[in-house]
């Protein structure tokens, strides 16, 4: 392990070296892949270097043990091996996780969808909940947020919303949130005070673009119509709005947020683009699936993931056994401590497979 460290900081040390040449400094595009490839290696590059200080360390002190006849030096230089190694133990565990293999889309932006399930109206407010609290996590971050469709009720619930998430890393944070979330609270219109379940499913793909996925147009059946929304909202008087099935899948999409119809269009093939990957992806891992269903990841969206409890002010992630009693702060986009939570789940359970 060590020796692919030591390859992989040399490597970092080249493409450095490579990134200051006149040549590639005025080659944008050369220079921005290279400069990607560098933010990936620099950490690796970071923990071989304090690992190699940590060895130093140990092979001066042990060196120093030989010759040593002060016992107060000994216990010294002994207390300092000790503590040496128990930091190469937790390197190692470091730098097994740095040697994980990416996800290749974790870079990518995010298409997310937010349907309401099981609740009526109370499931149509929730899913108005969770599109504001991913708002708000993406605004945190500084990505930019699109709505691309959204279908709203009269009391300001979501039946069903599409939005874009742009910006570095979005799909390797949101990528935890496909399946179906759970809610319990007394809903306003609950005379008796009784708590009511309800549920809304996240489906979360990351955004490809024209080259991940080919299109044929003649698979593609294409309607204009009027764009429309409760109390008159986002009413147009020309058809802008699109819808996009495509025939041998029966996957169909939808977009009405722009006043243009080109637009329009534009935003729905982005979306159908991802649903089509995701669609191909679920089919291939279908076998893999079926023997071992991941933990952590999208996976199974008909899953229970997440429960929202408002009178305990409690929120469970079932997948980790993740519970927190502070639930105000989650609604309000403070999404960070349970996402890394759900980040170390994967890393954890990927070492397993590699140690089997």
């Amino acid at each position: 392990m060590l020796n692919k460290i030591r390859f992989l900081k040399e490597k970092c040390l080249e493409i450095e070296k490579e990134m200051l040449r006149p040549e590639i400094i005025s080659d944008n595009k050369k220079y921005t892949e290279l400069c990607k490839e560098y933010n990936e290696l620099e950490p690796i590059s970071q923990v071989y270097d304090e690992y190699s200080q940590i060895l130093n360390t140990i092979e001066s002190d042990t060196k120093l043990l030989e010759t040593e006849k002060d016992n107060e030096m000994r216990s010294l230089l002994n207390s300092e091996v000790e503590d040496c190694k128990k930091k190469l133990e937790a390197l190692d565990e470091k730098i097994k996780i740095l040697l994980l293999p990416k996800d290749d889309n974790d870079d990518r932006n995010v298409i997310l969808e937010i349907r309401s399930g099981a609740g009526g109206e109370e499931a149509s407010l929730f899913g108005g909940v969770l599109l504001r609290m991913y708002s708000m996590y993406a605004e945190s971050k500084r990505w930019k947020v699109e709505i691309l469709s959204v279908n709203e009720t009269e009391l300001g619930g979501i039946k069903d919303a599409s939005i874009r998430i742009s910006g570095k890393g979005a799909y390797s944070k949101f990528k935890y949130e496909s399946g179906v979330h759970r809610v319990q609270r007394v809903p306003e219109t609950e005379s008796s005070g009784r708590i009511h379940t309800s549920t809304a499913t996240v489906a979360v793909l990351p955004e490809h673009e024209e080259v991940d996925v080919e299109i044929n147009e003649k698979d593609l059946e294409i309607d204009v119509y009027r764009s429309g929304g409760a109390g008159g909202q986002h009413v147009n008087t020309t058809d802008s709005a699109v819808r996009i099935t495509h025939i041998p899948t029966g996957i169909v999409v939808a977009c009405q947020d722009e006043r243009s119809q080109l637009k329009n269009r534009e935003k729905a093939m982005s979306i159908l683009k991802s649903k089509l990957y995701d669609y191909y992806q679920m089919q291939l891992d279908e076998e893999y699936a079926r023997n071992r269903r991941n933990q952590v990841g999208t996976g199974d969206r008909s899953e229970r993931i997440r429960t929202y409890n408002y009178p305990q002010s409690r929120l469970t992630d079932h997948r980790i056994n993740y519970t927190s009693y502070n639930l105000e702060p989650f609604l309000n986009g403070d999404l960070d401590d349970l996402i890394s939570n759900l980040s170390i789940a994967e890393q954890k359970e990927k070492l397993e497979k590699i140690t089997l």
